[in-house]
């Protein structure tokens, strides 16, 4: 199998592939690229030389879905990511993973035995990019339940302000602010969100758009955000996905 990597970060494109080559040793990376525009230059001239792009989406030159804009992949991609509010997007495209960094090997060998099986299920490269689509439609939830004392309630996803994590505990804050315990961890809910509704701003914190009252520009140019519920602790943005806030923020 002939595979594609695309990581600005040296070190990361390295491990990438010594963990596909301890996956299948027969695996052979064509070429390492570190931009958008250096992708789109090789992507004109090998449209066809590889079986599978393993990507990353945050470049030093822009976000690699730029390079969808530019030229046709026809192959499987698998993105690599330290972002989880990508995950939507990517799935608009021919994705057939997400692997959030840091990446184990674990992560890979679950990512290619994935893209093995809708192979064999599938059969044709069109059938396995619609399959990938598929995949992420099927994700976004539009009710979750949650159990208070003995009974279980459905709450729509439209009526949920934030989500919260307390150690291994996650809450659901509601617009009219019920809180609720939830069966997820915040990385799964990352993964079943319509990312442009919900944002993870910290380790701690996913927010709902719509319940944004105000953002204050915080210390040493963080953001801090003040819901239209109350919450005890302070929600900031995280230094690293301040620039991705603003632009989940702004919209399209």
């Amino acid at each position: 199998m002939k595979v594609v990597i695309i990581e600005d970060e040296h070190l990361a494109a390295e491990k990438l592939e010594r963990y596909l080559q301890k996956f299948d040793t027969e695996i052979e990376v064509v070429t390492q690229l570190e931009s958008i525009e250096s992708s789109v230059e090789w992507f004109q001239s090998h449209s066809d030389d590889f079986d599978v792009v393993f990507m990353d989406i945050q470049l030093t030159d822009g976000l690699s879905f730029e390079i969808f804009h530019k030229v046709k992949i026809t192959k499987p991609v698998i993105f690599t990511t330290a972002f989880d509010e990508y995950a939507i997007d990517a799935f608009k495209v021919n994705s057939v993973d997400y692997v959030l960094k840091p990446i184990t090997f674990t992560d890979i060998s679950k990512a290619m035995n994935k893209l093995k099986s809708l192979q064999t299920v599938f059969g044709s490269q069109q059938n396995i990019e619609e399959a990938g689509k598929m995949i992420g439609k099927k994700k976004l939830k539009d009710r979750f339940l949650v159990k208070l004392g003995n009974h279980i309630h459905s709450i729509k996803t439209n009526e949920i302000s934030l989500f919260y994590a307390e150690g291994r505990t996650v809450y659901l804050i509601t617009n009219e602010n019920k809180k609720f315990i939830l069966d997820y961890k915040l990385e799964d809910l990352c993964t079943v969100l319509d990312t442009s509704e919900f944002y993870r701003v910290n380790r701690t914190f996913i927010v709902n758009i719509n319940t944004i009252q105000d953002v204050i520009v915080y210390s040493n140019n963080r953001l801090k955000i003040t819901p239209r519920v109350r919450v005890e602790k302070e929600i900031v943005v995280s230094r690293e996905k301040v620039s991705t806030f603003k632009k989940w923020f702004e919209g399209n």
